[in-house]
């Protein structure tokens, strides 16, 4: 091991990562891959930079990064999720008459990969190719609530990570916390005006076959389709059966992608 070269030391220490549950102390790091210190330091430091692992100071160890996920979840984010994703959201869209779209994680934004448009609904900035802040789209929650907590705190370390639109959404990891408390307690994500005034959208996570989540997938409707006041702050809760279509969605697509549920 102490003759390998540098890529492989780092790839090492990233396999040693996944392999365990929780963060782990760059001691230990070291001693189960029988490396300098200096080394292990040096690479730790060199790969928290490139965001393929964070460090926890006030835990003193190391874990996975976003850019770590971000590389696993590469395969089924390219070709093979839009492949799979696209009929399904055109039977979505058509079913429930509402344009609906697809996006993944893409630092803490959300980047559109499908949009599929219905006649006669109103023109939305979501298309193909457009990035939105994560936390002010369903899409993007449905997500953030999907993930660790720890690759949540990487992804927003400070106020300066959050924007917003309109003067609204979360401006603090303790405001987005609480967000995603409720989006994992009710069950699917939704925003009311964050990005547009007068549009609402409900979204659902598309699940891997690891249970990590690879994309939001989201359906847009306008402000008199909308439902009850819903009590945790997110605006109007949607109409069920819309809920229902969303979710079945995207648990039709996650099975595709090997997702066994649970």
């Amino acid at each position: 091991m102490a003759n390998a070269p540098a890529a492989g030391h780092a790839l090492a220490i990233l396999t040693l990562l996944a392999r365990h549950a929780t963060p782990v102390a760059a001691a230990s790091i070291a001693r189960e891959l029988e490396l300098p210190r200096s080394t292990t330091y040096h690479l730790l430091t060199v790969l928290v930079e490139q965001g393929y692992v964070v460090h926890l100071p006030e835990e003193r160890r190391y874990g996975l990064g976003v850019a770590a996920f971000e590389l696993g979840s590469a395969y089924t984010r390219q070709a093979p999720l839009q492949r799979l994703a696209r009929p399904r959201l055109q039977r979505l869209a058509d079913a429930v008459g509402h344009n609906a779209h697809l996006a993944v994680l893409h630092g803490s934004d959300v980047l559109y990969v499908i949009e599929e448009r219905v006649a006669g609904r109103p023109s939305l900035v979501t298309d193909v190719g457009v990035r939105l802040p994560a936390t002010l789209t369903a899409s993007g929650l449905a997500v953030l609530a999907a993930l660790p907590p720890a690759q949540v705190r990487a992804l927003y370390p400070s106020a300066s990570a959050f924007v917003q639109r309109h003067g609204v959404g979360p401006a603090s990891l303790v405001e987005l916390r609480r967000v995603l408390t409720a989006t994992r307690a009710r069950g699917y994500a939704v925003e009311d005006g964050l990005v547009t005034p007068g549009l609402a959208s409900v979204a659902s996570a598309v699940l891997d076959h690891s249970g990590h989540p690879v994309a939001g997938l989201a359906v847009t409707f306008s402000a008199d389709q909308r439902g009850v006041r819903d009590g945790d702050g997110a605006g109007t809760s949607p109409p069920g059966e819309l809920v229902a279509q969303v979710a079945g969605c995207a648990a039709e697509l996650s099975a595709r992608l090997g997702h066994r549920g649970g």
